[in-house]
């Protein structure tokens, strides 16, 4: 059973970091900010969805009329204003927060919709409503922790089926199908994504699954995740077929050790580029540092990619309910890839891995 999230607190803490940032109205359309704050998602349709929410004032959720028996209703939380075809929802979000004032819109919200409230909110100032919706949604509340956890325990449930599975003889196109398809029989409600890079193309860290062949002696780095109640998992293990390519079994304790450390190096108190620092540093003194190329993690929830990020030059400091990635890894043009992630989460005390399947090289059929 989902949880049930207190919608009516979020938004009261929404008003005060909106306060702290001299906001005086927060629009929210498609995108995780929306059902942050009430539970529902907008289909990304041209006709507009979007919260108003006021600093001082009732919350409405404008939303096409045909769309409206969606929303679920949340107390008094926020009202439901359904818009007829033949309305302009434009005007009709125009009406319910001005006067001109400081506005914060969501930042996926389509440029269209946007251009149509500067030209009706003359005088108004936009900025992203990120700047406000950070500082809520980086924390975690035990709800949220109790998702994320399912999901995870969902992940590893997936990466044991991996463990039994021949390799050899599959493309990465027919192993990712599987790893969808256990992703949701495991407990989520849908897979989000599923990388299946093999060989040389496991060099790609974002590699688009091919009909290459997986045959004895490919690496194959294996990247999924889901939703479950809305939050999200993201794993990622390293496998072999039988005995492994040449240079790779070094490269891969040396990844190893970098994502053990950079998880021991997680607690509150701690800046996220210094976990960043941890894992590069091991690396690179390695000699492999040029192959390790993006950050070494991202926050993650409602989206799969969000704040906090665990990359140099990010400054935020960490405190308990954060929650992101620790995913280091070495790509070898030409030769192979190795990436090993978990999910953490901070804790009062340091850190809590909410991905437990083994970490060290999966050697499968």
């Amino acid at each position: 059973m989902d949880p049930a999230f207190d919608f009516a607190s979020r938004m009261s803490r929404a008003r005060a970091v909106m306060a702290e940032h001299g906001v005086d109205v927060l629009l929210l359309s498609v995108g995780a900010d929306l059902p942050y704050l009430t539970g529902y998602e907008a289909m990304p349709l041209e006709r507009l969805t979007m919260l108003v929410l006021p600093a001082d004032g009732d919350a409405t959720l404008v939303v096409p009329r045909l769309e409206a028996p969606r929303v679920e209703r949340r107390g008094d939380a926020f009202e439901i204003l359904p818009w007829d075809e033949t309305e302009d929802p434009v005007a009709i979000v125009a009406g319910l927060a001005g006067p001109a004032g400081s506005m914060a819109i969501g930042d996926q919200t389509w440029s269209v919709f946007l251009m149509g409230l500067l030209e009706r909110l003359d005088g108004a100032s936009f900025r992203p409503a990120s700047g406000v919706t950070r500082e809520l949604r980086m924390r975690k509340d035990p709800e949220e922790l109790d998702c994320l956890r399912r999901a995870g325990a969902a992940a590893d449930r997936v990466v044991a089926r991996l463990d039994g599975l021949g390799f050899s003889g599959r493309t990465e196109r027919e192993v990712a199908g599987l790893v969808s398809e256990w992703t949701v029989e495991e407990g989520h409600q849908e897979s989000s994504f599923a990388i299946v890079a093999s060989g040389p193309n496991g060099a790609s860290p974002h590699h688009d699954c091919s009909d290459r062949v997986i045959g004895p002696g490919d690496a194959i780095v294996v990247d999924f995740g889901g939703r479950l109640c809305g939050y999200h998992s993201d794993t990622t293990r390293t496998f072999c077929v039988g005995e492994p390519p040449a240079g790779f079994a070094e490269a891969f304790e040396v990844v190893r050790q970098a994502q053990e450390a950079a998880v021991s190096a997680v607690r509150p108190g701690v800046v996220a580029e210094d976990v960043d620092g941890v894992a590069r540093s091991i690396i690179t003194s390695a000699g492999f540092g040029g192959f390790f190329v993006h950050r070494t993690g991202h926050g993650i929830g409602l989206d799969v990619h969000e704040d906090p990020y665990i990359v140099a030059g990010s400054r935020v400091v960490l405190e308990p309910g954060m929650t992101f990635s620790v995913e280091p890894g070495v790509y070898v043009p030409g030769e192979f890839g190795i990436r090993i992630e978990d999910i953490v989460a901070v804790t009062a005390g340091g850190v809590e891995r909410l991905n437990r399947s083994p970490h060290g090289l999966h050697v499968v059929e």
